[in-house]
């Protein structure tokens, strides 16, 4: 999920750079909300993990 994430980052800045803002702000939309539900599993993975040792 973080490797698409970062695809839809790349897709952001390229569309920004050649100036589709709409694009890049669509673009720029996703990667956040991938980034924020990665970090969300990521953290839940964490607890997890740390519930399962004890």
């Amino acid at each position: 999920m973080l490797r698409y994430a970062l695809i839809f980052l790349v897709v952001a800045l390229l569309a920004a750079f050649l100036g589709f803002g709409g694009i890049a702000g669509a673009a720029a939309g996703i990667a956040q909300i991938l980034f924020y539900i990665f970090i969300a599993f990521f953290l839940i993975s964490i607890v997890l993990n740390f519930l399962r040792r004890a």
